[in-house]
């Protein structure tokens, strides 16, 4: 089946960044969240344009960080959230339920000069 490569620039808010602003007021962890999700929209409509994908697929997150002082499970969690909302909104996936997304891992790594998430999406 097919593959895709989806490349964000940068690095996305943490876990912890948006449980701090929820916990601020509503309205600032609802504007961290679509922030986010914009960001990653704009890498989705670059790169994949109008792609439709019908089949289930499994997902291979690879995170470039500048450095180690976030927790990998906070860079993750919100991480994966927002880019496979941002997938089910830009309508790449019908949905980003169990009979969608199958599987996904995540891997880590280092690049101080070049922090970005590379997402590999694989129809199944």
């Amino acid at each position: 089946m097919a593959r895709y490569t989806l490349v964000i620039p940068g690095r996305l808010d943490n876990l912890n960044d948006y449980i701090s602003a929820c916990r601020t007021n509503q309205y600032k962890g609802s504007k961290i969240k679509a922030s986010n999700e914009h960001k990653v929209l704009v890498a989705i409509y670059e790169q994949l344009g109008r792609l439709r994908i019908a089949n289930p697929v499994q997902m291979r997150y690879r995170w470039y960080e500048k450095n180690k002082r976030r927790d990998l499970d906070n860079i993750s969690s919100f991480g994966r959230k927002v880019i496979q909302d941002a997938l089910v909104q830009a309508k790449v996936l019908k949905n980003d339920g169990w009979k969608n997304i199958i599987r996904f891992s995540d891997d880590f790594y280092l690049d101080p000069d070049n922090p970005r998430i590379e997402v590999d999406i694989e129809e199944i």
